[in-house]
């Protein structure tokens, strides 16, 4: 039985049709002859990420980005169909990371398996992360260095403005003079060096003799230093005697000695008492010099005639 040509012709189209649509499934990197999964993520922003970008678990490649669209129900977000070939266990935990791999590289897809026990099945959404880009991240460390940088610059700028306005000509002439009395100072200081120096060379004799005799009073009192010890030690016995003497008791008493004396002298100063009115009233002190002149007289009268006053009897 002979086939006909129609029939090879058709067989041979369906083959190559197959093989190509295979081919490009294959370039696709849809694999029809693996099992494969399909898992969604929904996005805030999605970097530059397109389809066909690859999708990895732990490093390693197992499939790629299949659509990017916006989300019908919210068009803020962008939903992104990842195409997973292979039969490898994905938490229903799981994270879809968008990362770059490199500053200019493309972004990419990663996997991160979560820590459920329940497994994620195909037509599952996973939490969607989103990492800065490397550039994003540049400039994340860039920017406060650029902050500072422009502080600095603003800051330069206002010193040279104040160094302007301060460094105007009074004040370069003012420096001029300030810098000339500087020259004068240093002048006067290298004069007045020059005479310590003749004042030490022409007094060099005098101040050798200075040094000698503090070097002999030095030893006179290394060599009475048990002298001086001793001494130091009765002026210390001295010092305790006086501190057990009861000094300030004993001035205490004679101050109190003192005013009780200026109270009887004062007394007496006013008349009262006897000694007072002896001093102060002339008559009483009339009458006692002529009673001691009276009695005088009676002395001497008894002593020239004791006969008068002494009677002798002989019986």
């Amino acid at each position: 039985m002979k086939i006909r040509k129609e029939v090879k012709v058709g067989v041979i189209f369906v083959v190559a049709t197959a093989i190509l649509i295979w081919g490009l499934m294959y370039l696709k990197g849809l694999e029809l002859l693996k099992t494969s999964r399909t898992f969604y993520a929904v996005y805030e922003q999605v970097n530059g990420l397109t389809a066909a970008n690859p999708i990895s678990i732990k490093g390693l490649k197992v499939g790629q980005v299949k659509k990017l669209y916006f989300n019908p129900q919210n068009p803020q977000q962008i939903i992104v169909e990842l195409y997973v070939l292979g039969d490898y266990p994905i938490p229903k935990n799981s994270s879809a990371r968008i990362f770059s791999s490199s500053l200019l590289g493309a972004p990419e897809v990663e996997i991160v398996p979560g820590n459920s026990k329940e497994l994620a099945q195909s037509g599952d959404t996973l939490f969607a992360q989103t990492e800065a880009t490397l550039g994003q991240e540049v400039n994340k460390q860039l920017l406060p260095l650029k902050t500072k940088a422009e502080n600095l610059i603003g800051s330069i700028d206002s010193i040279a403005v104040i160094v302007q306005q301060v460094l105007n000509k009074n004040t370069r002439e003012n420096l001029v003079d300030a810098i000339e009395h500087v020259k004068q100072a240093l002048g006067n200081i290298a004069h007045t060096t020059q005479n310590l120096d003749t004042l030490m060379t022409s007094q060099r004799n005098n101040l050798s003799k200075i040094i000698r005799n503090v070097e002999s009073i030095s030893n006179n009192l290394q060599q009475n230093n048990d002298k001086i010890n001793n001494i130091l030690t009765n002026f210390s016995n001295l010092s305790d005697s006086l501190a057990k003497a009861r000094i300030p008791y004993t001035i205490a008493t004679v101050n109190k000695a003192v005013t009780d004396l200026d109270s009887v002298l004062l007394k007496i100063n006013n008349g009262e008492g006897s000694i007072g009115q002896l001093l102060n009233n002339e008559q009483l002190y009339k009458e006692v010099e002529k009673a001691a002149r009276d009695l005088n007289l009676l002395l001497e009268d008894i002593k020239a005639n004791p006969a008068k006053y002494v009677k002798v009897s002989v019986f």
